[in-house]
């Protein structure tokens, strides 16, 4: 096996080399982001090229399209992504939810039937939790799937489906026992196929006037009775399982990243530009206060990241760095974001593609987007439940 020395080596090598510099269209800061078929189609074919080189998906079974190495080899390449600004990868949900949970807990045959264009991006994954009706409680969800013969019939709508008009597999919660003790026991999980009659999927226009998300429609949709994950009425027990994935409470994912990270020394930069009461804000000393905290925040979440690898540091509550990880990252990204635009004063008005913007509106569009991240897998007002909750023991709210 290749040393973790000489695989960081050959990956900021190949980065270095292979990473795109000039893009004739606005690259997407998010997963959530992608809203265009040129964004889609050049994102899918450069996390192809990532996984064929190896540098995706390192660490998981060479049977199931990985490359066979260690946890550690996969972290590297991540870091040789980062340090040479690559885009982000595209099968978010793929790549970091479905594939981690079918790898764990999947049979044999989903293992090879699903991983392999997870990590190429030639099978895009979407996720069904969320409905119209049924925000963040997720127990509640309402969307029927109701056994006939060796199938289920699938009637209802899911929301906020990200990358749902391209996606060929969804992760969906669906009730399949509307008599069952309580909504929770009522409820399964589904590794559904999206191309199939009885399926639609209409984009929704978001805030910052693209279509990153959509609403999914199911109208007697048939899928085979083997896409069922576990047994019927497991459902809440394979979801909470899933968002510990998302929540990054537990790991697995195939490596990479699909969210941009904001980098405080550029909100620095914007300091040291912007003029306040004829000096640069950067020599307010308010400003200097709130820039420190901000970069004293990013290094906080470095170094819990890596304490959370260290066994002893975290076996007290080994749940409570990635719990708080999720809040933490998001909230930050959406006030850096603020401060940002706060420096550039009347500026921050103008918006992508407008004259006047600054860097084309890349930080109003940063801004922007920071706040699906803060809804997607819990809101942050869900997050300071589950802290509150499962880590510092304070009693439930009602």
């Amino acid at each position: 096996m290749i040393s973790v020395e000489e695989f960081a080596k050959q990956a900021d090598a190949w980065f270095a080399e292979h990473t795109p510099r000039e893009v004739p269209f606005m690259m997407p800061l998010t997963f959530m982001e992608v809203g265009t078929d040129e964004q889609f189609d050049f994102l899918r074919d450069w996390q192809n090229k990532v996984h064929a080189a190896g540098f995706l998906g390192a660490h998981w079974p060479e049977a199931y399209g990985g490359g066979g190495l260690t946890q550690a080899h996969q972290d590297v390449a991540t870091r040789a992504m980062r340090k040479n600004g690559a885009p982000i990868m595209l099968n978010a949900i793929g790549i970091g939810w479905a594939g981690p949970l079918i790898l764990d807990t999947g049979s044999e045959d989903e293992k090879r039937r699903y991983l392999p264009g997870i990590l190429s991006a030639d099978d895009i994954w979407c996720q069904g939790f969320s409905e119209p009706d049924n925000g963040s409680d997720l127990g509640n969800a309402q969307l029927k799937a109701v056994k006939d013969g060796d199938e289920y019939v699938l009637n209802g709508s899911k929301i906020w489906t990200t990358q749902g008009n391209y996606a060929k597999y969804m992760i969906l919660l669906a009730r399949t026992n509307m008599d069952a003790p309580n909504k929770y026991a009522g409820l399964s999980f589904f590794l559904s196929p999206m191309r199939i009659p009885g399926v639609e999927t209409t984009k929704i226009r978001k805030l910052t006037g693209e279509f990153g998300f959509t609403q999914t429609f199911f109208t007697d949709a048939r899928i085979s009775a083997d896409c069922l994950m576990g047994e019927e009425g497991e459902g809440w027990k394979v979801a909470m399982r899933t968002l510990e994935y998302e929540r990054g409470a537990r790991k697995g994912e195939a490596g990479g990243y699909t969210i941009s990270q904001t980098n405080p020394l550029e909100v620095v930069d914007l300091a040291k530009r912007a003029i306040r009461n004829g000096k640069p804000a950067l020599e307010d000393p308010v400003m200097r206060d709130r820039l420190v905290t901000q970069m004293i925040e990013a290094q906080a979440m470095m170094a819990n990241r890596e304490r959370a690898k260290i066994a002893p540091l975290v076996s007290e509550n080994p749940f409570a760095l990635p719990v708080l990880s999720k809040l933490q990252f998001t909230e930050y990204a959406r006030v850096t974001g603020e401060l940002a635009l706060e420096l550039e004063g009347a500026q921050s008005g103008y918006y992508v593609g407008e004259r006047a913007s600054r860097e084309d509106g890349y930080w109003q569009r940063s801004y922007l987007n920071a706040f699906s991240a803060t809804i997607g897998g819990g809101t942050s007002q869900i997050q300071r439940n589950i802290i509150g909750e499962r880590v510092l023991g304070l009693p439930k709210t009602k």
